[in-house]
């Protein structure tokens, strides 16, 4: 009898152990599938951020390219036998004034950063103390086209090492403080270069500011070689334009600045003086005094397309006058005049 109660009391232990293991696992399965279920949600969320991430970048804006004046007018599609890329060229020596290419030279367009070279000859030509501390101001900050300076407002140099960073690397808020310390102020400034463009001839020319940041500021090629003519006679404009990097102490910091036009580091190249310019209604602009096969030429390209092209240019121009000296370019007005100064 015992034996039996004892078969039923393991039958009944066994059942118990049964039942319990059969818990566990159907509590292992619960618990599994409650991971499950939280791993589905963040795994959509990851998949939902890579979506999102994927579709913000598809959705990136594109930046087209406003069209210059010079591409507007049509300028571009101009041909000439050099095949150059500025719309506007005028090469011309400088002695016998002779006209040697003339592409739509007579074309009045934007000039950008050219205009410093006006605002270094009214500068020079006032005689202003070159060792006089200038400040740079809230007034200076570029609210044309919002570009940006590495002259805080505060910064402090003298109106020589101003004039040094706008001819050699275009610094767009010495030269508006150079304007704005001259006599009378920014609008007597302004007066002074329109004064100047008339009185070198340069009937075709308007400035309205001292930087180029406007598209208001315009000028033909002819009108620039006058300028160029003009600038030339200043050796001080000449030593700065070409300088090829200079070094200014702000506070704290020394700022090294280097020019903006890479010919006047190229031992090919004779340079005497040169200024470059940009903005979009100018395109790239460049205008140079520069000797080639012993002749003193000076050479404005305006419009060009391309961020090299205007040095493209220059570079076509000085193989074709040192490869081909004795022959000439046929202009593209033969009856252009030639430019008395």
């Amino acid at each position: 009898m015992l034996c039996g109660f004892a078969a039923v009391i393991a039958l009944s232990l066994s059942a118990t152990a049964d039942a319990a293991g059969q818990r566990r696992e159907a509590g292992d399965k619960s618990s599994s599938a409650k991971v499950k279920a939280k791993a589905k949600p963040k795994a959509a969320a990851t998949k939902r951020k890579s979506r999102s991430v994927r579709s913000s970048r598809r959705a990136a804006p594109v930046v087209v390219a406003r069209p210059s004046f010079g591409e507007l007018s049509g300028l571009r599609l101009t041909d000439d036998p050099l095949d150059l890329h500025s719309s506007v060229a005028l090469v011309m020596d400088q002695d016998t004034m002779e006209i040697l290419v003339d592409k739509n030279a007579q074309a009045v367009l934007p000039i950008a950063s050219l205009t410093k070279l006006m605002t270094s000859v009214v500068v020079v030509e006032a005689e202003q103390p070159l060792d006089e501390v200038l400040t740079i101001t809230q007034a200076d900050v570029d609210t044309e086209k919002w570009s940006g300076s590495r002259l805080a407002v505060g910064t402090r140099l003298t109106r020589g090492e101003m004039l040094h960073l706008a001819l050699m690397s275009s610094e767009n808020r010495a030269a508006h403080a150079l304007g704005r310390n001259y006599p009378g102020g920014l609008e007597a400034f302004v007066q002074a270069m329109n004064a100047r463009a008339q009185l070198l001839g340069m009937s075709g020319s308007r400035f309205v500011e001292p930087t180029g940041l406007s598209s208001a500021n315009q000028s033909s090629a002819n009108d620039l070689a006058r300028l160029v003519s003009a600038a030339y006679e200043h050796p001080l404009i000449r030593e700065l334009s070409i300088s090829q990097e200079h070094a200014v102490e702000v506070g704290r910091r020394t700022l090294q600045y280097r020019n903006t036009n890479g010919l006047v580091r190229n031992p090919d190249w004779a340079i005497g003086l040169q200024k470059t310019g940009y903005i979009s209604e100018a395109g790239r602009c460049l205008v140079m005094q520069a000797e080639l096969a012993g002749r003193k030429l000076i050479m404005v390209f305006l419009d060009s397309a391309g961020k090299y092209s205007r040095v493209g240019d220059a570079e076509r121009v000085r193989h074709w006058i040192e490869t081909l000296p004795g022959v000439m370019v046929p202009t593209q007005h033969a009856d252009a005049p030639e430019l008395a100064f």
